[in-house]
């Protein structure tokens, strides 16, 4: 049995690493986005795809008190020997509603360019919000609980792009579905950072299977300050430990006396106490 790997290989005096030389080529000249890259698209990043990638990266990696944040501290207030199980709870989380969005963000944009390629932006924008509204599927990129009507990453992002000349056929697709859900809805729609980080690497060339894992390796970097304050707090300071107190001491544990009571009564019967 054989196995074939472009990825990684070792001799006595050199590793190389996607064809590169790790110590010579990599090692002190690119950054962690940048070996992100290189496991993605098998080469390294422009100086310009490499400061978009890096921005796009940084903007995501830190959400505060999210489920995966708060998973990942939860995890580790129960296993503090294994840094790496809470890190991995925190990751476990990235879906839909968190992180998960960029992917479905870029699915939508570039399957739109796919399918409706021939019309113009504007057309396109209007067939994939009718497209999706008749599936009752949601048009991703949307709202965001706080940053009302604006994102500032969105803002930043946008003209970093443009700086780098990433400004390209899916952000102008992405801000024409923003006009015209703001119309539709009568109010500004909030275009949020996972909206523009979809249309920003699609315009990077990166395929939308491949453009969550750029979330997910930029949310393991955020939950190590999480992890981290964890330690610092130690046990009985933790927010990780706070919450399981204040969750023990609110929670109403509805019935049990009831439930007790009638357990009792059958396990007495089954002893023959009762007849």
């Amino acid at each position: 049995m054989k196995f074939e790997t472009k990825i990684g290989m070792s001799e006595p005096d050199a590793i190389y690493v996607h064809g590169y030389h790790l110590t010579e080529d990599l090692i002190g000249n690119i950054t962690l986005a940048d070996m992100a890259f290189v496991g993605a698209m098998h080469r390294r990043p422009t100086p310009e795809e490499s400061r978009m990638l890096n921005a796009c990266m940084v903007a995501i990696c830190e959400h505060g008190f999210t489920p995966s944040s708060i998973s990942a501290r939860l995890t580790y207030l129960g296993a503090p020997e294994a840094v790496q199980a809470a890190v991995a709870a925190g990751l476990l989380g990235a879906g839909s509603v968190y992180l998960g969005a960029m992917e479905n963000t870029a699915q939508m944009l570039q399957e739109g360019w796919k399918t409706y390629g021939a019309e113009d932006v504007a057309k396109v924008a209007a067939f994939i919000i009718e497209e999706r509204k008749a599936n009752k599927l949601q048009v991703m990129g949307f709202g965001h609980p706080i940053h009302k009507p604006v994102d500032p990453r969105t803002i930043r992002l946008f003209a970093l792009a443009q700086e780098l000349g990433f400004y390209g056929k899916h952000i102008a697709l992405m801000n024409e579905i923003h006009r015209l859900m703001s119309e539709q809805k009568g109010k500004p729609m909030t275009l949020n950072a996972a909206g523009a980080i979809g249309a920003i690497l699609s315009d990077m060339d990166v395929h939308f299977r491949v453009v969550k894992a750029f979330a997910v390796a930029a949310r393991a970097v955020g939950l190590i300050g999480h992890i981290a304050e964890e330690m610092e707090a130690g046990r009985k300071e933790s927010m990780a430990q706070k919450l399981y107190d204040h969750i023990e001491a609110n929670t109403l544990y509805t019935n049990q006396r009831a439930t007790i009571e009638k357990n009792r009564l059958n396990r007495d019967y089954k002893g023959g106490a009762i007849e």
